[in-house]
């Protein structure tokens, strides 16, 4: 083995070492959460756009149907 092996062997040693479980763990979690969120938060405003959209449509054929009546 040589010096430059050794040397890397024990940074690598020190390095393992500075890892802590908990913060390992709860930096897990939080990433796991953030991932919900960010999904929850594209998912609901699709489904509010969505919703927004088919409202409006139904609003402007509303509207449409009462002009060709002559009413408004």
């Amino acid at each position: 083995m040589s010096l430059v092996d050794r040397v890397t062997l024990d940074r690598i040693s020190t390095e393992a070492r500075d890892i802590h479980f908990a913060r390992t763990l709860l930096t897990f979690v939080a990433t796991v959460l953030w991932c919900v969120g960010w999904f929850a938060a594209k998912t609901l405003g699709a489904i509010w756009l969505a919703m927004c959209w088919s409202a409006t449509a139904v609003k402007v054929g509303w509207v449409d149907a009462r002009a060709d009546r002559g009413g408004t």
